[in-house]
């Protein structure tokens, strides 16, 4: 007796399709999982052997022999137990087989019956819908299935459920599509950050162009109030963005809400966070930060305290948009196309340059304390902002009423529809592209070379320089460069390795 069932294995971000071949045969009883199992899948046995007998259905006294191909996938986690447990039923008759042939089942299984949710269901409904199949879930997962369901969805909470649905007793109910909620109202404002108008300035430029930002300054000046703004002047996510970004949260056993899914996502890991929790890893390997903020923003406050080598491995991630773990035993890569923002105080003691408090930090210190980031890290930040002390008057409010961020979202907003026509944000122009919408005229370039031999410009800093400068353009709605772009965007490079003093102090 063979019965076939269909279900989906999780491999990062992807759903593999994987059949549960159960086959009943003479001989004393036992039951057999083949095809690369880990602990939770072979103890799914037992889980399932209670399941059936709770549930008031026969456990075969035979030899029951369960192949998961392909075999040589590895397969994790309780997400088998359903299509285990029907598969069984189907072999011994005691559900009709047929039925089971459009259908993809996932689900793991307490031991009367009761279904329990499981990570990745949003691939592998889409992965399942792909194939032409309906798919079964538990109903905890609905509301994240909601998000890609197309009346192909069924959420159950008992095998009972299932079972009748099967033998045509009762119908599932579908899980309705949920379309996609507007974002919701934020707290916090740009208009909330008083005076810094060149730092302001720099937070438009990044969200403009998807650029990356490190703003240095003393303390309380507002950098961390600044970055947190950013995510209320960028634009929304298109829907296949925003189910990328919601299958990575899937896969991660985050939850995955209706309400505000698309917005950017916006991380803030904590500096004592490890290399393989900022780029994800594990024996079993599962996203990191920089996945969870893929089409999105990732802050690293009080950059230079994160471990040097744990800032050193987003240095390919943040050229390639994505990050592939390997490990002995198989490979993944999970997205991850995002944004940092980073900031930083100027030394140990955080009031280099501060107006009125001196700093008490050695010229060694400081220098040890800068080079923490290192010259190809400091490379890739497009944006070099310092953020100044602000004097009493302005922060009194006697400066004039402050622009919100939905005038900046607007200009925002009209600049990324100049670069969709070009096909990527100008963050990401590269090749032909960017030698075609970035190249500046005979006076700029003059100029450029000058600078890159004073100052020691990378040629990667010399690309970021033109990408800023595309973006100026953008939000001044102009075709081509100009000169003063250039000005500008080099003026944005304040923390190159030659603009620095002897103390490590940055100079304008």
């Amino acid at each position: 007796m063979l019965a076939v069932v269909h279900t989906r294995a999780r491999l990062g971000v992807e759903a593999p399709a994987v059949s549960v071949e159960i086959h009943l045969s003479n001989g004393l009883p036992a039951l057999s999982i083949v095809g690369l199992p880990e602990t939770a899948v072979r103890e799914s046995k037992d889980r399932v052997r209670s399941a059936l007998m709770t549930a008031g259905f026969e456990f075969p006294a035979r030899r029951i022999t369960i192949n998961l191909a392909p075999a040589d996938l590895p397969k994790e986690g309780g997400r088998f137990d359903l299509p285990i447990a029907l598969g069984i039923l189907a072999a011994s008759g005691q559900v009709p087989a047929a039925a089971l042939a459009g259908l993809e089942c996932i689900g793991e299984l307490s031991l009367d019956g009761a279904l329990r949710p499981v990570r990745g269901v949003l691939p592998a409904v889409l992965a399942a819908r792909s194939a032409g199949r309906q798919v079964i879930i538990p109903a905890e997962n609905a509301e994240e299935a909601a998000l890609a369901a197309e009346d192909d969805v069924f959420a159950v909470t008992h095998l009972l459920d299932v079972c009748a649905h099967l033998q045509g007793k009762t119908r599932l109910t579908l899980v309705q599509p949920s379309p996609a909620l507007e974002q919701p109202a934020r707290a916090v404002d740009l208009a909330d950050v008083v005076g810094q108008q060149v730092p302001k300035r720099a937070l438009e430029i990044a969200a403009a162009g998807g650029h990356n930002l490190l703003m240095f300054g003393p303390p309380g000046t507002g950098k961390s109030m600044l970055a947190s703004r950013l995510p209320g002047i960028l634009p929304p996510l298109q829907r296949s963005e925003a189910l990328e970004v919601a299958s990575i949260h899937s896969v991660a056993g985050q939850n995955v809400a209706r309400q505000g899914w698309l917005q950017p996502p916006f991380r803030t890991p904590h500096h004592t966070a490890s290399a393989v929790a900022l780029v994800g890893g594990g024996s079993s390997p599962r996203p990191g930060e920089i996945s969870l903020a893929h089409h999105g923003v990732l802050f690293l406050d009080e950059l230079p305290e994160f471990d040097r080598k744990v800032l050193e491995v987003l240095r390919e991630p943040m050229e390639s948009g994505e990050i592939v773990i390997s490990r002995a035993a198989r490979q993944v890569t999970y997205p991850a196309r995002f944004q940092v923002v980073g900031a930083m105080n100027p030394c140990p003691c955080g009031y280099l340059g501060h107006p009125t408090i001196p700093c008490i930090c050695t010229p060694q210190q400081i220098t040890r304390y800068q080079a923490k980031l290192s010259g190809p890290l400091l490379d890739r930040f497009d944006l070099h902002v310092e953020v100044p002390v602000q004097a009493g008057e302005v922060l009194l409010g006697k400066a004039g009423a402050q622009e919100p961020s939905a005038r900046v979202r607007d200009r925002v907003l009209a600049a990324r529809e100049r670069q969709q026509a070009r096909g990527a944000v100008n963050a990401q122009l590269s090749g032909d592209a960017l030698k075609k919408y970035c190249q500046p005229d005979d006076r700029s370039a003059a100029f450029l070379s000058q600078a890159m031999d004073r100052l020691g410009l990378s040629a990667r800093a010399l690309h970021r320089i033109l990408r800023v400068a595309r973006t100026l353009a953008d939000l001044e709605g102009l075709e081509t460069l100009q000169h003063r772009h250039l000005v500008e965007a080099l003026g944005y490079r304040k923390l190159d390795r030659k603009q620095r003093t002897t103390a490590g102090q940055p100079t304008a």
